[in-house]
Parts: structure tokens; sequence; C-alpha cells
């Protein structure tokens, strides 16, 4: 695992009721209420050489979006802390790209905060509504439960590839500068299923997902490569490259017949030491790493 998770188990160890710590969403089911927060760094996350202030508003949002679609629930507010050395016509296209974005979504933008610091760094908070939604956990899956896709994967990794490589094409760099979500695949799982499920967005690579999965779940996850919805002919892009925020989930097998927009990639099995296998190879995890 990566120097973030040894960070995590620090955390959990230091904070003395950590029930709400492990997935993306804290869950406030009594107030009907799920929170994500999370913060996109210049020249960790984006450079400002093929990134532009509309841009890294569109991925800024659309990443955190990810995290409320991914649990189930429906953004509806974010806030926003802008830093950075500011002027008037980035502050003019950033804010115009977050209008245009929470129009999309229906949202509300509800406060933030504005200030000064050597690189741009954007931290977002999304608010969602969890109200008539089943909303997952990555604990939830269990033995024949279905493993499931919505997406493609490595698109965004391919159009990184391109942009740092100065290859012109424009449907991977698109891709990875202006994410695709799945809003209805979202709302159909939620609203839809009788089980709990689990699920996740692959904003750190489908086979994080798959990981992350298992070994909160206590299962074995076995996929099927040529099941896996993409675009590049690189397996590494595919299975290890992050940014896409596509979606990833286990689900029971019946509610899986009432599910149009996933795909089937694989199975669970229970397990006491919980691996993840791509066509029957057991894969070793390799997923973004925040502190490289």
């Amino acid at each position: 695992m990566t120097k973030e998770f040894d960070f995590l188990n620090i955390i959990n160890n230091k904070i003395d009721d950590s029930s709400y710590l492990g997935d993306d969403c804290a869950y406030l089911k009594e107030y009907n209420l799920v929170i994500s927060s999370d913060s996109l760094i210049e020249d960790v996350h984006f450079s400002r050489k093929y990134m532009t202030p509309f841009d890294i508003a569109k991925k800024s949002a659309l990443s955190n979006i990810s995290d409320i679609l991914a649990s189930g629930a429906k953004p509806e507010f974010m806030t926003i802390n802008l830093s950075g050395k500011l002027n008037d016509k980035f502050i003019e296209e950033f804010y115009e790209s977050v209008n245009e974005t929470i129009k999309e979504y229906d949202m509300k933008l509800i406060g933030g905060d504005l200030t000064t610091s050597d690189k741009i760094i954007v931290a977002i908070t999304v608010f969602g509504n969890t109200k008539g939604k089943n909303i997952s956990s990555r604990k939830n899956a269990e033995d024949g439960y279905i493993v499931a896709v919505s997406g493609e994967f490595g698109s965004s990794a391919q159009g990184l590839y391109n942009l740092q490589n100065n290859i012109k094409e424009n449907y991977f760099s698109n891709i990875h500068k202006h994410p695709v979500l799945d809003k209805e695949a979202s709302r159909e799982i939620a609203e839809n299923t009788k089980h709990p499920y689990a699920m996740m967005d692959s904003s750190d690579g489908l086979s994080d997902c798959l990981f992350q999965i298992s070994t909160k779940s206590n299962v074995d996850i076995k996929a099927e490569y040529n099941k896996i919805p993409k675009k590049t002919n690189n397996k590494d892009f595919v299975l290890y490259g992050g940014e896409d925020y596509s979606l990833v989930c286990a689900v029971h097998p019946d509610d899986f017949k009432n599910l149009k927009g996933f795909k089937a990639i694989g199975k669970c099995h229970k397990s006491s030491n919980p691996k993840v296998f791509i066509d029957n190879i057991e894969t070793e995890y390799k997923g973004y790493n925040h502190f490289e």
C-alpha cells in the first residue's frame, strides 16, 4: 500500500471515534447528508502548462462531485477555497467554469475563501442529499456479488501522457481535463438496489477500487480484463491510471439484473485473506501515490 494508507492508519488510531472515517464521503444518516472534501494542487494534480483556469475549475469541481455520486447521493451544495497568485482574469475564467458545472448538476455554490499562495490550490467541499437513496460503502460487498462498472478506464491517464508528450489529439486529452461523470448510473443504483452495495469512483484507478472494496469487505475479487470498458490499448493505464472518475461497484446479483447503466467485469468471493485477480492472475496493489 502507499504512504497515504500509513498516514490514514495513524489518523484512525489517534482519533477516539473514527467511525465516520473510511469512505470518500462522510455519511450523516440522521441528517440525510453526505459530505466530501478534496484538494487539487498545482504541479501535483494539474499543470498550468496545459490547464487553463477554466479547465482547473472544471476538473476540481467534477472530481469532488464524483465522490458524492459514488456514494449514491445527489450533489446539492458546494464551497470552494481558492489559493494562488490570483488576478481578475483567472477569477473570471475559473468561476465561469464553476457556474457552468453547478448548473449542469443543479447545485448551489454557498461559500468559500480566497487567499494568496505560491501555487494554485483548490479545496472543495460538496454536500449531497441522501433522501430516498441507498447509500454505498466499501464494506458492503458480499460473497457472490457482481463487480460492475460504469464508464471507461485508462482514458484520463492516456490523455495526461499525450499532453505531457505533446501528442496532438482531442479525445483523451479532453477527458483528462474535463472528466465525464455518470450521474444517471449513480441515481439508478442508489434508487433501484434493495441490498447493501459497495461503490467507488476510479479517481486513483480501477485497481485501487478493486483492492479497496476487496480489503474492506473481506472478499476476493476476480475480474476479466477483456470485459473492462476502454478505448486505450495501454493495459497499465486501464488498470492503474487514475482520474477517470468512472464508477466501480459490487452489487447483489438480483439487484444487478435491474441495472442498465453498469457492465459486469467480475465477481466477489468470500475470503479471509482478500486478493484481487485479473484473468485469474493475482494482481499487486498499485494506485496513485499522493506523497511521491
